[in-house]
């Protein structure tokens, strides 16, 4: 290039630099846009009927990107992948079959986790471990020393942790608990919670068929860290009754309970702590908390029309009732004061919108990895109870039950290879 070309290139250079720089309104932010850097970066695994609903959840919020899905089943993937992609209006959402594959992605901030049971405590963790916040659908954890595990692995890694338990952040259960937790009861006696069917049993196998080619259903990665059995299409096809808690079926106390009970632990600030005795009365399960406060698990005797999942709580001065109707009832109309407008049913869009704000701001979310931990313990030691027909004592510190050598099986169960927590 000879000197006047490189002048007059030189030239058209300096005014290109000198005009101002126009951007879109979507990489500032602005026209109800995020930009890019405020967007949290989600993927998915196991997308079945309840995590395609809590996805929606995540897909109606602004600052949410939805980039990979991983789940056993071809046909699922393809559904997830086919969704996000119609929403952004391209091809990108990958799919994995894999969970350790999209694990390892590094441009991830979040997993909605929302597989079988048996893989929500596993999963959550290898999660916290590769450096992403979770928000996990409910029962959290299969056991007593998974569920001290997961609390454990999300304090030390730092990362945030949101259980499905979606009623600590709607307006009706929220007000029921300040109740309990401001002293406008009095002092705490009992707490009531339906776990809505209190029976167990153990897992066991279904006959034999002929398994489906690995890529349409990964049997073996469906069955994860449980005891190995023969493929089941009735069983592949829905993992709802399948171990929900340390080879127990059914869920008992533990299905529901990972709700009600949930939001008695919350009502006796108990998010730190569990029960310490449990005892089958008749049809209902009673237990003690340290403060002396008591749980009672029943399905029966509850108000009319009250709706699915029903809380009571009873002090010296008063009681509040209120279930998933979203209606509150209370021994005097002054105690209902104040409250909020009605939310009927039980929508997860609050529940998300907490976890996504905790992610941005590292602060805890209403159902962190701790309350979790305990309101799942009381519960598996409930079932535990109900299992073997008997009380039991457990011990908060220690972490056992002492001296019963039957019980403290059960709290733990050895996971199949080569998975490991």
């Amino acid at each position: 290039m000879n000197r006047r070309a490189f002048l007059k290139t030189a030239a058209k250079a300096g005014a290109l630099l000198a005009m101002p720089m126009v951007l879109p309104a979507s990489v500032l932010g602005r026209g109800g846009a995020v930009a890019p850097s405020e967007r949290i970066v989600l993927g998915a695994i196991g997308i079945g009927r309840r995590g395609s609903y809590v996805l929606g959840c995540f897909l109606e919020e602004q600052d949410v990107q939805f980039v990979a899905i991983c789940d056993v089943k071809k046909e699922r993937r393809d559904e997830v992948k086919a969704r996000a992609d119609q929403k952004y209006g391209n091809n990108e959402c990958k799919t994995y079959r894999d969970l350790r594959e999209i694990l390892a992605r590094d441009d991830i901030d979040a997993l909605l986790i929302a597989t079988g049971p048996n893989w929500h405590c596993l999963a959550s963790v290898l999660a916290a471990k590769a450096g992403k916040d979770v928000y996990s659908e409910k029962p959290c954890t299969k056991n007593i020393a998974e569920s001290l595990i997961l609390a454990d692995t999300f304090r030390r890694t730092g990362r945030i942790f949101q259980a499905g338990t979606q009623r600590r952040s709607l307006p009706n259960f929220e007000f029921a608990v300040d109740l309990a937790r401001l002293g406008k009861l009095g002092k705490l006696q009992t707490l009531h919670a339906q776990p809505w069917g209190m029976a167990t049993g153990m897992s066991g196998w279904l006959p034999e068929e002929p398994p489906l080619p690995k890529e349409e259903g990964d049997w073996d990665m469906w069955l994860g860290p449980a005891a190995w059995r023969p493929f089941n299409a009735e069983l592949f096809k829905s993992a709802f009754h399948f171990e929900k808690g340390g080879g127990l079926v059914g869920g008992g106390c533990l299905e529901w309970g990972s709700h009600c009970v949930d939001l008695c632990q919350w009502a006796n600030d108990a998010d730190h702590t569990a029960a310490i005795e449990y005892w089958p009365e008749g049809k209902e399960l009673h237990a003690r908390y340290p403060n002396g406060v008591k749980l009672v698990m029943r399905d029966t005797g509850w108000l009319p029309n009250i709706g699915s999942c029903p809380i009571r709580f009873e002090g010296e001065k008063g009681w509040v009732e209120t279930g998933d109707n979203g209606d509150l009832y209370a021994s005097s109309p002054d105690l209902l004061a104040g409250r909020r407008a009605k939310v009927a049913g039980y929508p997860a869009n609050f529940h998300v919108r907490n976890f996504l704000d905790c992610v941005k701001t590292r602060a805890q979310p209403r159902a962190h990895a701790d309350a979790a931990c305990y309101a799942h313990i009381t519960c598996h030691a409930a079932n535990i109870a109900l299992f073997l027909n008997r009380k039991v004592v457990y011990d908060t510190v220690k972490h056992e039950f002492p001296g019963d050598a039957v019980a403290n099986r059960l709290r733990s169960e050895a996971l199949r290879e080569p998975w490991r927590i």
